[in-house]
């Protein structure tokens, strides 16, 4: 394998990751001043359908030609024109040595208030009236007196008040919290019901960050989130699914997971705008269907399953739950090689197993 060339920014421990089929949009030319304000390294994944190029620096194009060389397991395996290849993206910032990651789409734009997350983060706890009380919060009406709620919240609990269950903690804690989910004012991420019903411009207030101790659930999204390399086997997108779900159902393993780490899930207020990429609602509710059906029952399923504590642990609780899955026809048998092949390639190519070895696609394509 070739080394790693050193024209990278300065920060190159820290990975923008991207998928995208259009050229760059607006959002992403303002995603690009970020990322050259705070010398972020930044990949974009394409797909059959394109980008031809990506000319919007400093981010780096990984064209679907690329992507079938790259040296992973998981690269001849995953489908084509599906939102998993984005897996290829983490797996390359995990072999350039990134030990923080951002990922969003190419439909949100920074705004001001957007920088780089330190991983410690001051935030409340929501708390359980009951002890070992559990079960769903919706976390949007934490920001906002306005009725809203998250894509992947069952409807039956969007009309649930979350002050009947939990409240915040009169005070903030300092903690590390190696994922967390920011907001998206605009066209803030929510479910085809919400969209096809009330749809409007909406912002959220700036209010403290929330944390989310282990039994309380709330679906987060692949839109404007922060990884940190020791929890990077929990970013693995299913393929065999609907696609409305693929980053849901991944955020309920990873949340699973989390718990058995000691960590909690972190939200955070809106720092970013989303201009959302013309979408038919109805087909987003119908893929979304299976979800407002079934994702009951898999926080039932994933919270019943037995798992191992500790990070040495995390790659086998990670196969555990999405065979879960599979076992319960969630997602397809076909799911499992993958996973096995994400999880082979986290082991090789995550900073801890030592040097990176991938060449920027630039050099391996002879650019």
């Amino acid at each position: 394998m070739n080394p790693i060339p050193d024209h990278h920014p300065a920060d190159s421990d820290t990975m923008i990751v991207v998928t995208s089929i259009q050229p760059p949009t607006g959002c992403m030319r303002r995603l690009a001043e970020a990322a050259r304000r705070h010398g972020l390294a930044w990949v974009v994944v394409g797909d059959r359908k394109g980008p031809a190029s990506f000319d919007l620096a400093p981010a780096e194009l990984v064209s679907i030609a690329t992507q079938r060389e790259l040296p992973f397991r998981l690269a001849g395996s995953l489908p084509e024109r599906h939102y998993a290849r984005k897996n290829l993206g983490y797996l390359l910032a995990m072999a350039r040595g990134c030990t923080r990651l951002y990922e969003t789409d190419d439909d949100n734009a920074p705004l001001a208030c957007w920088e780089p997350r330190p991983r410690e983060v001051e935030a409340r706890r929501l708390l359980p009236h009951e002890p070992g009380g559990s079960g769903w919060a919706n976390v949007y009406s934490l920001f906002t007196d306005r009725p809203i709620w998250p894509r992947g919240l069952p409807l039956d609990r969007v009309r649930d008040r979350l002050a009947d269950r939990y409240a915040p903690g009169p005070e903030t804690v300092r903690v590390e919290a190696p994922i967390q989910q920011g907001l998206a004012n605009g066209a803030p991420d929510v479910d085809a019901v919400w969209r096809l019903v009330m749809d409007h411009d909406f912002t959220f207030e700036d209010r403290a960050s929330v944390l989310l101790p282990a039994g309380v659930w709330c679906p987060f999204n692949s839109q404007n989130t922060w990884w940190w390399s020791d929890v990077f086997p929990l970013l693995y997108l299913p393929s065999h699914c609907s696609f409305r779900m693929t980053d849901i159902w991944r955020g309920f393993v990873a949340q699973r997971c989390l718990w058995e780490l000691g960590h909690e899930l972190e939200f955070h207020a809106a720092d970013v705008h989303q201009l959302r990429n013309e979408h038919s609602l109805l087909r987003d509710f119908e893929d979304e269907c299976v979800g407002y059906l079934r994702n009951e029952e898999i926080r039932v399923l994933l919270e019943k399953l037995t798992l191992r504590a500790g990070p040495r642990e995390l790659a086998g609780n990670v196969h555990r739950c999405w065979e879960a899955m599979a076992s319960a026809g969630l997602v397809k048998g076909a799911e499992m090689p993958l996973v096995e092949a994400w999880l082979e390639d986290c082991g090789e190519f995550a900073p801890a197993s030592g040097e990176p070895v991938l060449a920027a696609s630039g050099e391996r394509d002879g650019a």
